[in-house]
């Protein structure tokens, strides 16, 4: 079935998630609508030596319903949260617990992360420097590259498809969900799985960061610290989870009975070529990946209703993408509801795009609007635009815009539309 460019036709037919908020969809979803802070103090190591001692940890997770003790001990939290979130939006799909035949040569995986297996790495560099190079564990390599999260899903799903992560910062997990998009879109699969995972709250990945000045240090009153928008962030706080969405060619899924929850119509990518952490001026290469995903979506800027905020809570980000929004959508720009789910969710870097994904597809199946929560004192370039401060709010959504940056100055940006619109 092909849209109006004439290419084949991907919907959404499931989705899992882990975040801060809950270890499923639902868990998550609910308290994004509540307003609710997954940010505390960290408890994943003593945080006594780093400036930012505040994190979005995902608590209470059991991956024993995929992983058995031995597997546990054999994969990286990052994998452990990938193979889980995959586990849920294959069970929403409909699909089987493995994949043969036709089916299995027609799925494929796309999952990404920002840094991968980060606390093996570093625990064994660790033991290397105190104990040699002997010591190091034969797991070190394949629990800790960032391709292998992707690997493992297919390993233990049967997926025999195109099989890769992308790495991209920030902008990771959208960059997955894209290029899986247009892997259906050239008829290289007719499934795939496709997202970002991130499990690095560790001492020095906080470290390196706080050495940046790119956290919050509102280590005092965690709940308020990640604040999108308002002129008083300092900073972003690190989070961690995973995001999944099943992609399918829009026939393939009527055929098995599928229910699509929505249509994925547009997709850009670009560049700013500008700076390593800071975005371009303006947010020129933001409004340029915004405008190419509506382009190929054939939608009319006027159309969007919701815009799902990369907005990480740093001074410079959430101004300038304000400015993009701004200069995307001009007269309609008032119109539109935006939201940033990190208010809630903290970072969670290669993690974001697919969990903000999941989160825009959500509010265009429920109407409801997530709250930018901690929106005190709107940040200047927020004139005349509905931030959504800090309460959630209610209307019918047909199209909607995710957007995604990462360091390096590398963007990314999904349309969704209502597939009964």
């Amino acid at each position: 079935m092909t849209g109006p460019n004439g290419t084949r036709r991907v919907v959404v037919t499931g989705m899992g998630a882990v975040t801060a908020l809950g270890n499923d969809v639902a868990s998550t979803w609910a308290g994004l609508v509540e307003g609710r802070s997954g940010v505390r103090t960290i408890e994943a190591f003593d945080p006594s030596r780093v400036e930012s001692k505040i994190a979005a940890e995902v608590r209470d997770f059991d991956p024993s319903g995929v992983l058995d003790r031995k597997e546990m001990r054999r994969m990286d939290r990052y994998i452990q949260f990938g193979l889980v979130v995959a586990r849920q939006a294959l069970d929403q799909a409909g699909l089987p617990g493995r994949m043969d035949g036709a089916l299995a040569t027609r799925t494929g995986v796309i999952l990404g992360s920002g840094l991968g297996g980060v606390s093996t790495l570093f625990d064994n560099v660790l033991l290397m420097a105190e104990r040699g190079p002997d010591r190091i564990s034969p797991f070190f390599i394949p629990m800790g590259i960032a391709n292998v999260g992707s690997g493992q899903i297919a390993i233990a799903f049967g997926m025999l498809g195109p099989n890769f992560a992308t790495v991209s910062a920030c902008a990771t997990g959208a960059h997955a969900i894209g290029e899986a998009w247009e892997t259906i879109r050239r008829d290289d699969a007719d499934i795939m799985l496709a997202g970002g995972t991130e499990a690095a709250i560790h001492e020095a990945i906080v470290g390196g960061f706080s050495s940046m000045k790119a956290l919050s240090t509102r280590n005092d009153d965690p709940a308020a610290a990640s604040r999108p928008f308002d002129r008083d962030r300092d900073g972003f706080v690190m989070g961690e989870g995973a995001g999944m969405l099943i992609l399918e060619e829009l026939s393939h899924a009527e055929r098995r009975g599928a229910t699509p929850l929505v249509e994925l119509v547009g997709y850009g990518a670009t560049a700013d070529a500008s700076h390593i952490t800071l975005p371009a001026p303006g947010g020129a290469g933001a409004v340029r990946a915004g405008r190419r995903a509506l382009e190929k979506g054939a939608v009319g800027p006027a159309e969007v209703e919701h815009v799902n905020a990369h907005a990480t809570s740093t001074p410079e980000g959430d101004g300038t993408e304000l400015q993009a929004i701004q200069t995307i959508f001009g007269e309609a720009a008032p119109g539109i509801s935006i939201t940033a789910n990190k208010s809630m969710l903290g970072h969670t870097l290669g993690a974001a795009g697919a969990i903000e994904s999941i989160a825009t597809i959500q509010a265009m199946r429920t109407g409801d609007v997530p709250p930018t929560i901690n929106l005190e004192h709107p940040d200047e370039h927020a004139d005349g635009l509905d931030l959504t401060a800090n309460v959630a709010t209610r209307r019918p959504i047909r199209t909607a815009l995710n957007n995604s940056f990462g360091f390096g100055g590398q963007n990314a940006a999904l349309v969704f539309r209502r597939i009964d619109g």
